[in-house]
C-alpha cells in the first residue's frame, strides 16, 4: 500500500510522522511525505520518499518579543501569508497524491487533504500531534489557553470556533473547485467526517493526555510517533567534550519559533550559574556556554538536567521519554496544553507565559526544576510508562491494513 502523509508545519510536525513512515516501511508499506523543503533531510533519512509542499512555516512562528503585542497590522499580514503558504501547501499535496498514494494520512493543518482524497477516490485519515477533536475536557487548541471553561463551555467553543474562518478555507474552497467536486466549505466536511466517526490518529500517549470519555470510538490515542533514527548520524566533537567537561548542563531551546533572542539567554545562563547548552541561536562556545545546531533530542535530553522549551508537541513529548524535567514556556496553540499537562504531571514547572517571561522568572524557574526532585521522579516515572507502551505503529499499520484499496 501507498501512503502519503501529509505535513504542512514545522519541525515538529514532520519528525514524529518521519518516525511512524520509517517504521511503516518495515512493515511492508509504501511511505511518502509531503513537507516543506527544509526538512526533506529529514524525511530522506527516515526512508520515505520526499514530495514538496512550497513554503515555510518555520518563518511565520516567529513571536513578538516577550513583553510586547501584536498589533492588529500584524496579525492581519501573518494571517495572509498563512493563507498564502496554505495554499500553495494545497497544491503541493494534490500534486503528491496524484504521484504516490493509495491512502492520505492528514495533520490537522491540512483540511485539504480529505478534499484530494474524495477527488481521486482513496481514503483518508486524520493523524494528529494534539487532541484537536471536540470534548467538554479541554478548551480548542486554536485558542491558546490551557484554561478549561467546563464541560459545556469547552464544547460550545469547540463547535463555535470549527465553524469560524481559518487561514485553510480559500485553499481548501479552492481544490474542491479545481478538481470539479461539489461545493462544501472546510467546516462543513469536517462536521461530516466526525458525524460518520471517520477514524483520527492520535500520535500521543494517554498516560499524558488521557482518551476523554466524550470522543467516539475511532478516535485513538496510539501512542507517541518517535522521530526517525539515523544510525549513520554521530554528535559533534565539541558537544561532546563538552558534556564530558563537567555537571550535566540545563538545556534552552524553543524549536522553530526562535522565540529568543541570544543576549537574553546568555543572560539566564549566567545567573543560573549553571552549564547551558543553546539551542537555536546558532553554533558558538563561551564559558559553561554552548550554542549547537540540530542535535536529535532523543540523543541529547536524556544527558541533561531540565530542558527549557516552549512546549510545542515534539519537544514535550521528547522531555517526557528522555525523564527530564521541563521548563515550560509556552507561545500559542497546543503550547499553553502542553505546559499545563507536564506540570499537572508533576514533570514540569508552573507554565511561564512567553508574554510574560523575564531573565529573572525564567531563572527562578530553572533553578526550582533542577533543585526539586519531585519534578525528576515524576518525569522518570512517567518516562518508564512510555517506554512500557506497545509499539504505537501497530495500531497505525492495523487501521491502514482496514482501509486498504479493493484491487
Amino acid at each position: 500500500m501507498r501512503v502519503l502523509m501529509v505535513t504542512p508545519g514545522t519541525r515538529g510536525d514532520v519528525t514524529p510522522m518521519a518516525g511512524l513512515g520509517q517504521t511503516l516501511i518495515r512493515q511492508g508499506f509504501d511511505v511518502a511525505i509531503a513537507a516543506n523543503p527544509a526538512y526533506q533531510e529529514v524525511v530522506a533519512a527516515s526512508g520515505c520518499a520526499f514530495h514538496e509542499l512550497p513554503g515555510d512555516m518555520s518563518a511565520l512562528v516567529n513571536p513578538a518579543a516577550p513583553g510586547t503585542k501584536t498589533s492588529p497590522k500584524d496579525l492581519r499580514n501573518y494571517l495572509a501569508e498563512l493563507g498564502t503558504y496554505f495554499d500553495q501547501a494545497a497544491t503541493g499535496t494534490l500534486r503528491a497524491a496524484e504521484h504516490c498514494a493509495d491512502l492520505i494520512l492528514a495533520n490537522s493543518v491540512a483540511p485539504f487533504a480529505f478534499d484530494v482524497a474524495e477527488a481521486l477516490g482513496i481514503p483518508s485519515i486524520s493523524a494528529h500531534l494534539q487532541p484537536t477533536e471536540p470534548s467538554g475536557q479541554y478548551a480548542p487548541m486554536t485558542l491558546g489557553t490551557a484554561r478549561s471553561f467546563g464541560n459545556v463551555g469547552n464544547r460550545a467553543l469547540h463547535h463555535l470556533l470549527s465553524s469560524a474562518k481559518a487561514p485553510y478555507d480559500a485553499p481548501t474552497a479552492r481544490i474542491r473547485t479545481e478538481l470539479g467536486l461539489p461545493k462544501r466549505s472546510r467546516a462543513a466536511t469536517e462536521r461530516q467526517r466526525r458525524k460518520t466517526g471517520q477514524p483520527v490518529l492520535n500520535g500521543f500517549s494517554s498516560a499524558v493526555v488521557p482518551r476523554p470519555a466524550d470522543w467516539h470510538e475511532n478516535i485513538i490515542n496510539c501512542g507517541y510517533w518517535w522521530p526517525a533514527t539515523d544510525p549513520s548520524w554521530s554528535a559533534p566533537a565539541q558537544l561532546r567534550d563538552f558534556l564530558s567537561a563537567g555537571e550535566p548542563p540545563t538545556f534552552l531551546g524553543f524549536g522553530s519559533t526562535q522565540a529568543l533572542e541570544l543576549d537574553f539567554l546568555l543572560e539566564v545562563a549566567r545567573r543560573t550559574g549553571r552549564r547551558t547548552i543553546v539551542q537555536g541561536a546558532g553554533e558558538f562556545s563561551e564559558t559553561d556556554v554552548l550554542g549547537i545546531g540540530p542535535v536529535p533530542h532523543q540523543w541529547l535530553f536524556p544527558q541533561v538536567t531540565a530542558v527549557v522549551h516552549h512546549a510545542g508537541a515534539g519537544t514535550t513529548a521528547a522531555g517526557l521519554r528522555a525523564g527530564t524535567p521541563a521548563v515550560p514556556v509556552p507561545i500559542f496553540t497546543d503550547q499553553p496544553f502542553w505546559a499545563a499537562q507536564l506540570h499537572r504531571l508533576g514533570a514540569g514547572t508552573a507554565p511561564i507565559p512567553f508574554k510574560n517571561l523575564t531573565v529573572g522568572s525564567l531563572t527562578e524557574a530553572i533553578n526550582e526544576a533542577v533543585g526539586n526532585e519531585q519534578y525528576r521522579q515524576s518525569a522518570k516515572w512517567l518516562s518508564t510508562k512510555l517506554a512500557d507502551e506497545e509499539d504505537s505503529a501497530l495500531t497505525v499499520a492495523t487501521f491502514l491494513e482496514q482501509y486498504r484499496p479493493s484491487r
